[in-house]
């Protein structure tokens, strides 16, 4: 009976998909077959060469001094929350609309996360955060989402003046920046993902901690690799969640190519601020360069419609596919114990939110096709 329940359901063709990973591997198959096999052929298969490369990459990148590639981004923010020194008696701020990792992450620490609202943007909304700050309070998680990053600035001050470790959740928002800082770069550590999915994707799970804190970064070295200083000796227990050499060396080839993705990305999402603007239905994400502070990665897409159920089943019968993130609010999931949390924007979000096509791999005729068929269904709405 478990089997039937999650047995893999055969998958359709769309003529719009949400993601393409073949139609990328074979753009770039010579660059990551040759990679591979330079990995094997020298038998370079943990904590090698390519993971430091790739830990040296990603620092540069965000704008800071140290880099720790782990298994994940849940891992990520679970070594991050430890490492600050989050436990039991503890209570993390953060959201409800995220993926479930982020609070789980808090739970498995042994501290009680703090549910706050989020805003239009779908982040955090910050002026609730001082009201939700008791004795207990050790750490604020903002989760930077669809690739826009939180409103930093007033998060920032906020936990100056209370003395509290800031954890970005910035899973989706790589590149992203606020008044010119990228997402990551601003709290004690910012948490990176690169499920396939991801706008830098890897082959499989992959996530990297970045930090300008030496002793921080030292730490989750340690908590990746069992706790061991040297083959050796041992610092204490930790856990097996080292980034693999392979899954690096892929992530390093396609880094190269990071900048011209997250342009392509924000071209689409012009295409279609362009295309569906002047439907009042529909809520719209600000197009590129609607705001100085703000340089979104576009990881989704993220409209809303009232009549959002109605909007996905007819686009799906059109052939283009469509995400829901997350139709059940977490604090929803009874088994969670979480349902004390009172959410209004966010029980309003997960009834009305749908994530459109939006990756490199696109063509514009295929964002077109789904501006028509999106037009189509509120034309035939009013009729």
């Amino acid at each position: 009976m478990l089997f039937e329940l999650w047995q893999v359901k055969p998958v359709m063709a769309y003529k719009v998909p949400f993601v393409d990973f073949p139609k990328q591997y074979r753009t770039l198959e010579q660059e990551l077959l040759a990679a591979i096999k330079d990995v094997l052929t020298h038998g370079d298969l943990i904590l090698r060469e390519e993971v430091r490369r790739f830990e040296h990459n990603m620092a540069n990148f965000v704008g800071v001094r140290y880099a720790v590639g782990v298994n994940s981004c849940t891992d990520a923010m679970y070594f991050s929350l430890l490492a600050a020194g989050v436990g039991p008696g503890d209570e993390v701020i953060t959201v409800a609309h995220t993926f479930v990792a982020t609070v789980a992450d808090i739970v498995h620490c042994g501290a009680t996360p703090i549910l706050v609202d989020v805003g239009d943007d779908y982040n955090m909304n910050v002026d609730l955060v001082e009201a939700a700050i008791t004795p207990r309070t050790k750490a604020i998680m903002p989760v930077h989402l669809n690739g826009r990053v939180c409103d930093m600035e007033k998060l920032m001050k906020i936990a100056s003046q209370h003395n509290l470790v800031v954890i970005e959740d910035a899973a989706q928002a790589l590149g992203a920046t606020f008044d010119g800082t990228k997402a990551g770069s601003f709290g004690t550590t910012g948490c990176f993902s690169f499920y396939p999915a991801k706008s830098l994707g890897a082959a499989g799970d992959a996530g990297i901690v970045v930090t300008n804190s030496r002793e921080i970064a030292d730490k989750i070295r340690l908590y990746r690799d069992h706790g061991r200083q040297t083959k050796d000796d041992l610092a204490g227990f930790g856990f097996n969640s080292r980034l693999d050499n392979l899954q690096a060396a892929i992530l390093n080839v396609k880094f190269k190519h990071l900048p011209r993705w997250i342009e392509r990305r924000r071209e689409l999402a012009k295409l279609y601020h362009q295309g569906l603007s002047d439907l009042p239905e529909l809520k719209l994400p600000p197009p590129p360069q609607s705001d100085d502070r703000y340089f979104d990665v576009y990881q989704n897409y993220v409209v809303r419609s009232q009549e959002r159920d109605k909007l996905v089943a007819h686009l799906r019968e059109s052939g283009i596919e469509i995400l829901i993130s997350w139709p059940k609010p977490m604090h929803h999931q009874k088994a969670l114990g979480l349902n004390h949390f009172h959410l209004p924007r966010t029980e309003q979000i997960s009834r009305e939110v749908l994530s459109l096509p939006l990756i490199p791999e696109i063509g514009n005729e295929q964002v077109e096709y789904v501006i028509e068929r999106i037009g189509n269904f509120f034309v035939k709405r009013e009729v």
